[in-house]
């Protein structure tokens, strides 16, 4: 949230951290920064081929110049976190910490949350990559990838 509307960005750097723990790195420069500073809270989105056209809508301009807060449905989680509705899976976070790297502020999150489809999940409630197939926004070539083949089980290539 900034200036009390959601503002969506398109984000390149996540990273995680353990089970319960991501890195969102972000540009000092995004307008959405200041939101995050403010109520140490974000939400990760994770989004499929049908959401692209407004995910890659809400990295093409600022929220400082253009109102992106009607880019998607969406609510808000009990401490005021804006989640997409329709993204299958959501990701509600709090900020522990902000680790300041040239040009860049990267928020280590705790995962407070997490959301997801049914469709999206596996008998045994885990996320099920093959169809919840996210769509990765791939730097620096600016392309986007779609996940969710499986080419081999961990630990089998060496034996």
């Amino acid at each position: 949230m900034v200036n009390g509307k959601p503002n969506w960005l398109l984000v390149g750097h996540l990273g995680i951290m353990g089970h319960d723990h991501v890195m969102v790195s972000l540009a000092k420069a995004h307008y959405t920064n200041q939101g995050i500073k403010e109520s140490k809270k974000l939400s990760i989105n994770i989004v499929d081929e049908g959401l692209l056209p407004q995910a890659d809508r809400s990295g093409c301009v600022s929220g400082s110049k253009e109102d992106k807060s009607r880019l998607f449905d969406f609510m808000l989680a009990d401490g005021g976190v804006p989640m997409i509705t329709d993204a299958p899976v959501v990701m509600e976070c709090s900020v522990e910490d902000i680790y300041e790297t040239t040009g860049f502020d990267n928020f280590i999150c705790t995962i407070d949350n997490t959301y997801a489809e049914e469709n999206v999940l596996t008998e045994d409630g885990k996320l099920d990559y093959r169809t919840l197939k996210p769509v990765l926004f791939e730097m620096p070539t600016y392309e986007y990838l779609k996940t969710g083949d499986v080419i081999g089980k961990c630990m089998s290539f060496g034996k």
